[in-house]
């Protein structure tokens, strides 16, 4: 026994070197001869004293340590004094859920989530944000929304969990169920309980939508997105299509290598994206090839919101800086850097390697980009996030599902009336929404909804202007936005400078 726990003791030291000196490689490349040397010599004596103080715990803590928590819990500590929440430590469950979620299947309810921790605002609640629960599943079925917040699983408080811990109690069984607490808003606070089931990650999603118009909806960039969007393309095609909508609305991004490929189908020359880093190695330009797919007098426009993220924002911005698409919605997430996951063993790590930029050369981190027309949902009062909130603790609208499971539009709309006639504040048509995601809940939802969605009746009817290719030229790239953007705040804050002195 002991000599198989001085084995353990040993690899996990060894598994830390390695951590280390891949990460001093990194540090040194290309650098002054000196300073290289400095480097070396500094990182060498931290790492010396890392060693020592690694196995004199091991060897004199009071209690007996497992050298596989104390290995886990350096690398964490090493990868959060980064400041950069998407540089992490991978332990072994994680790194089987990133290639689930990336390649295959997993039993949960079908939510992609990330942690909310900020050095800049210490005091925010660390509960756990959506980010954009995947389509046709539980969690999407329940409509939970991108921008909730779980603050509970199962009764147990998300705040001081860890994301492995989140996923851990989220997964389970196929059959099996979790119950959450959702956090909505600043107020609106319910319970779903919610049967987990196994989950296939989608990507593509295709539909004809009135006026020739083709519905391309892009879920996630995968190694099997490509093939997908091309089947769409050919059968938008066999349909006759006019005029293409591209919808990435809570597109979380995916493999940076699968939009570059999607980006190539509408783009016939000029570049996609570049990757910039302080290591030349790491800096690319991708440049689009001449074999397109997507006819280029064909019209485009492109679906974003504050879901969309990473990949998706690539080909967002890179179809708008190039002129080739209008975009329509929110806000984009703001996630304008590139990571590559490298195995160490069952674990692994997650490093922010370099920055993407778009074709105008703007980087979009923690900015996003603007649409071309903005168009949002509007924002809940207090009152009416209290009139829902107490809608929803007394199942009104599970209610109203379970004895009308075959509910027309017109007792849908009496019931709603009947709502509004009660007291509640809460809109006609947000009811009447949340009326009919509840009565979907146990079937495949629809690929459009042009009865409720606003962003979706206004990127068609931007499509079908007369102007629409003047539309597109006159539209700012998304340099140029930043720059505007950065002008108007320092005009803004030269104005409150003045008007705070009394001049």
């Amino acid at each position: 026994m002991m000599e198989t726990n001085n084995r353990g003791r040993d690899r996990a030291a060894w598994s830390a070197a390695a951590v280390v000196a891949v990460c001093c490689a990194a540090l040194t490349f290309s650098v002054p001869a000196a300073y290289a040397q400095d480097t070396k010599a500094e990182s060498q004596r931290y790492f010396s004293i890392f060693q020592s103080a690694f196995n004199f715990i091991l060897d004199n803590y009071v209690d007996e340590v497992d050298p596989l928590a104390l290995y886990e819990g350096a690398m964490e500590g090493m990868f959060q004094s980064l400041g950069d929440p998407y540089s992490v430590f991978l332990t072994d469950a994680m790194m089987s859920d990133l290639n689930d979620t990336t390649t295959g299947s997993f039993g949960g309810i079908g939510f992609i989530s990330k942690p909310l921790p900020d050095s800049k605002f210490p005091d925010r609640r660390l509960f756990v944000e959506i980010v954009s629960p995947i389509e046709d599943t539980p969690g999407w079925r329940a409509g939970i929304m991108p921008g909730d917040q779980i603050t509970h699983i199962d009764g147990e408080a998300t705040e001081p969990l860890s994301m492995d811990d989140v996923l851990k109690r989220l997964r389970g069984e196929p059959g099996s169920t979790v119950t959450i607490t959702i956090l909505r808003g600043t107020g609106l606070v319910f319970d779903e309980k919610i049967k987990r089931a196994t989950i296939e990650v989608p990507t593509v999603k295709r539909a004809m939508l009135p006026g020739a118009v083709g519905y391309l909806r892009i879920i996630e960039f995968t190694p099997q997105t490509l093939p997908r969007v091309r089947e769409a393309l050919d059968w938008f095609k066999a349909q006759g299509y006019t005029s293409l909508v591209v919808d990435l609305r809570n597109n979380p991004g995916g493999l940076l290598q699968s939009v570059i490929q999607v980006a190539d189908l509408f783009l016939e020359r000029g570049i996609i994206v570049s990757t910039k880093s302080r290591n030349r190695y790491e800096n690319a330009v991708y440049q689009a090839k001449p074999d397109l797919v997507v006819p280029a007098d064909m019209r485009v426009a492109v679906l974003i919101n504050k879901g969309s993220a990473s990949a998706s924002e690539i080909l967002a911005g890179a179809l708008k800086d190039q002129k080739r698409a209008y975009l329509v919605g929110e806000n984009t997430y703001g996630k304008g850097s590139v990571q590559q996951v490298l195995p160490l063993g069952e674990t692994g790590f997650k490093l922010t390697m370099s920055r993407y930029y778009t074709p105008s050369d703007a980087n979009i981190d923690k900015v996003g980009i603007a649409p071309d027309l903005e168009v949002k949902e509007p924002a809940l009062t207090p009152e009416e996030e209290a009139s829902l909130s107490s809608l929803i603790e007394r199942d009104v609208f599970a209610a109203f599902a379970a004895a009308n499971p075959n509910a027309s539009p017109q007792q849908i709309k009496q019931y709603v009336s009947g709502l509004r006639a009660a007291g509640s504040p809460v809109s006609e048509r947000v009811l009447e929404k949340l009326l009919r995601n509840q009565l979907e809940r146990t079937s495949i939802g629809p690929i459009y909804d042009l009865e409720y969605d606003l962003q979706l009746n206004a990127v068609l009817k931007a499509l079908s202007d007369a102007n629409f290719s003047s539309l597109i030229s006159e539209a700012r790239s998304v340099k140029e936005l930043q720059i505007a953007a950065e002008v108007a705040a320092s005009e803004a804050k030269a104005a409150g400078t003045v008007t705070a002195s009394g001049k």
